[in-house]
């Protein structure tokens, strides 16, 4: 009984920034259901569960996928009638109504029909109703009667770096003084410099699966975690097997290359490997390809070859990169047990593919679409971002090893005075913030700083217009 105790205080210290959007969301979005979106095992359900029953006196959870594969109590309901009967019927309490009462429907891509009659139930207010989805965008897709007015879709990710400090004692405040150090570009002193690395360390050993952070808070056993590893990866691989007949097989080949695809020198996905035949492309696996990405088990990152502002307008989706949706993940299939190759400066190992995932991993759930440079005459940079307060292209490079200052393809995209570049970033282990030819060196873990929305929604106001 003790350690189920210590295991929930451990749990409740998993503090999560969708928290926040999540209460305020249902304390003043009345006009609408929430969707949430995301890779299974992320925290998506603990933390609807956690919120719904801290601000609702009736809370109703309803895993549909666990329905589909046992009873099948909500599998024919086709009208909101027969929903709320079933409710009743599923509820042992009497039922409230819209300002007491949350009904939370879990994996509702397991009925694709749900997801159209949320527009009536939304119309009709009985209770106030969340929904969650680890395959939502493959469902949604599908579904022929999307009521887009009715939901609102948001995102959900493993924990970024941050709240992985936060769950490894680092409080807001600390991580605060940090950020206005990032924001004039200025080093931080040794000693914390020396604490924020280490964590980086156990960050690409953990990642941010909820799961695995809670097995290493518990007792910092390494077996443990890789055990969680080892179960969720394979239950990804496994949930690509529950597509249709004609694309799981790919989907699952696809997802299992994505380690060895990352340790090839160029790192995109190479067609003919996939099914080891000539004359394949993009088009032939653009389902699966769609299907990792929008289940969030893996990052789809697109090709630039002559960039501009905004990146969308020049992505090329033919030539990808794909990482997978947590570095834990990875660091488990490389290295496994071996924690030494991480935390160790060991010359055989080569970290960069770890460091470009975890980059991809944060600038994912900051909100940046992912994109890297891709010029036959010029190089490959990691990765270019919007950067909207400038409205230009922000090149970064990521650097693992103590070559860091050796990058002649950024260096030449930095010169290339048609893309009008004022401004890169090369992140590595090096603590020394400074700049030099026009790029910006940082330490790695300040990339956790880089925002997709630079300023608050709510403090952009139009200037008034004239009067005619």
């Amino acid at each position: 009984m003790k350690n189920a105790i210590s295991l929930h205080k451990i749990i409740i210290m998993l503090k999560r920034k969708f928290t926040r959007f999540l209460e305020s969301f249902l304390k003043d979005e009345q006009n609408k259901i929430l969707l949430v979106n995301g890779a299974r095992q992320i925290g998506k359900s603990y933390l609807i569960r956690y919120v719904g029953k801290k601000m609702f006196s009736h809370y109703v959870e309803i895993n549909l996928k666990e329905d589909k594969e046992g009873e099948r109590v909500f599998e024919d309901v086709r009208t909101t009638d027969d929903l709320y009967m079933r409710l009743s019927n599923y509820y042992s309490e009497p039922l409230g109504d819209e300002s007491d009462t949350i009904v939370f429907l879990d994996e509702i891509q397991s009925y694709p029909h749900l997801l159209t009659m949320l527009k009536f139930l939304n119309q009709e207010g009985r209770y106030r109703f969340i929904a969650s989805g680890s395959q939502l965008g493959v469902a949604l897709a599908q579904t022929p009667s999307v009521p887009l007015g009715s939901v609102e879709i948001q995102q959900m990710y493993p924990l970024d770096f941050e709240e992985f400090l936060w769950a490894t004692g680092i409080s807001e405040e600390w991580i605060d003084d940090i950020k206005s150090h990032f924001e004039r570009e200025e080093s931080l002193i040794g000693s914390v410099h020396d604490i924020l690395l280490k964590r980086f360390q156990y960050y690409l050993l953990i990642g941010g699966l909820p799961d695995a952070i809670n097995r290493y808070l518990e007792d910092r056993n390494m077996v443990r975690v890789r055990a969680v590893h080892k179960d969720i990866h394979e239950l990804y691989r496994v949930d690509a097997s529950q597509y249709d007949e004609e694309h799981k097989l790919m989907i699952r080949r696809i997802y299992d290359l994505i380690p060895s695809n990352l340790e090839n020198r160029k790192k995109r996905i190479v067609y003919k490997h996939i099914e080891n035949k000539t004359g394949k492309h993009f088009d032939n696996y653009a389902d699966e390809f769609e299907y990792l990405s929008s289940s969030g088990v893996a990052l789809d990152v697109l090709a630039v070859s002559n960039p501009k502002f905004p990146l969308i307008e020049s992505e090329q989706k033919k030539l990808l990169k794909l990482y997978l949706n947590d570095v834990g993940l990875l660091t488990y299939i490389l290295y496994g047990l071996n924690v030494n190759a991480v935390l160790q400066d060991i010359k055989s190992i080569n970290l960069g593919t770890v460091y470009e995932s975890v980059v991809a991993q944060e600038l994912h759930a900051h909100g940046f679409p992912l994109h890297f440079y891709d010029n036959k005459q010029k190089g490959e940079v990691d990765f270019l971002v919007d950067d909207y307060a400038n409205l230009k292209v922000l090149p970064l490079e990521v650097k693992s090893g103590k070559d860091y200052t050796e990058h002649s393809a950024l260096k030449k995209f930095v010169d290339t005075e048609e893309y009008g570049i004022d401004r890169a970033i090369v992140f590595s282990n090096e603590r020394e913030v400074y700049k030099k030819h026009g790029v910006t060196y940082m330490p790695i873990y300040y990339c956790m700083f880089l925002q997709h929305d630079a300023v608050d929604d709510n403090s952009v106001v139009l200037p008034e217009l004239e009067k005619v």
